[in-house]
């Protein structure tokens, strides 16, 4: 099924509500649960059903989650989830934390609604569920950002007005993928605040990060002082702004042939093909794959 008629399937309002520039979860909940029959609710086995494979949360709150569980077992799952039926069991569109908070509560079943959704509609979904609703880590969203601008193709601009955020927004969060990962880890779980990770962040010297987030627990230093520490420029050099690359899909798929056939990484960008090599021997050794020769 195409992704029109996939998204035509769904009604007419979901599909306008797909089809408009700026998503909103809530809306798409309640559209969903409001126009389905009481009838077509069905209770769904919790063990058939797999989070949304593009869901971009890896740390869910456990003391959160058990509230939720003991509310669950009180007075039961007020709202139903959303799923998609696939090839064994059941995939999440819509619900993650009521799904776990459930099986936290001994339930076997849950109440759900069945629909169809093609691979951009569940990364949408499962990202505009958490950054709507359950606020992601500053990481989880920019990994998700990052990762959905990659299969889209979309451009900062584009998935900043898709999800309703600045485009600043959106490109101060992907400078945070350029962290170390274990200043990445420190800003998760907030021994340093996103102030300070953002101004990190636009620092190029791996070294000097480290030194400064770890000034940062042990001293508590505020943010106007990590700002001044970073202008010592003689010290710490500073990033220009991060962008992501976009590629465009073909040229994604020539790279990536060339690079298999060559042996070495190949670049498409500006109408420009780049081929970088090590030594002279490897360039003749790249000239002799291409059988090009050289007269004496």
């Amino acid at each position: 099924m195409t992704q029109n008629n996939n998204r035509k399937a769904l009604g007419k309002g979901l599909e306008q509500l797909f089809n408009s520039e700026q998503l909103d979860f809530s809306n798409f909940e309640k559209e969903i649960v409001t126009s389905t029959p009481e009838s077509e609710v069905k209770d769904i086995p919790i063990d058939e059903i797999r989070s949304n494979p593009y869901q971009p949360r890896v740390h869910f709150d456990e003391d959160a989650l058990q509230e939720l569980a003991d509310s669950i077992k009180t007075h039961g799952v007020f709202e139903p989830i959303i799923v998609k039926k696939s090839i064994k069991g059941y995939e999440l569109v819509a619900g993650e934390r009521r799904t776990k908070a459930s099986k936290l509560a001994g339930l076997d079943t849950i109440p759900a609604i069945v629909k169809d959704f093609d691979d951009q509609a569940m990364m949408e979904i499962a990202l505009l569920e958490n950054i709507q609703r359950e606020n992601l880590s500053p990481i989880e969203e920019a990994q998700a950002y990052k990762n959905f601008m990659i299969k889209t193709n979309m451009t900062q601009e584009e998935i900043a007005r898709r999800f309703g955020k600045s485009r600043s927004h959106i490109t101060n969060l992907l400078g945070l993928l350029s962290l170390p990962s274990d200043v990445q880890e420190d800003l998760i779980t907030g021994k340093i605040s996103m102030s300070h990770a953002r101004v990190l962040s636009k620092l190029e010297s791996e070294d000097a990060i480290k030194e400064l987030s770890a000034k940062i627990k042990n001293e508590g230093i505020s943010v106007r002082t990590l700002e001044d520490i970073s202008k010592d420029t003689d010290t710490l050099k500073r990033k220009h702004t991060i962008k992501i690359k976009e590629v465009p899909t073909r040229h994604r798929i020539y790279e990536n042939t060339m690079r298999e056939a060559i042996g070495t990484k190949v670049t498409i960008s500006s109408n420009k093909i780049t081929i970088p090599f090590d030594s002279g021997s490897d360039l003749d050794r790249i000239m002799e794959i291409l059988n090009i020769e050289i007269g004496e």
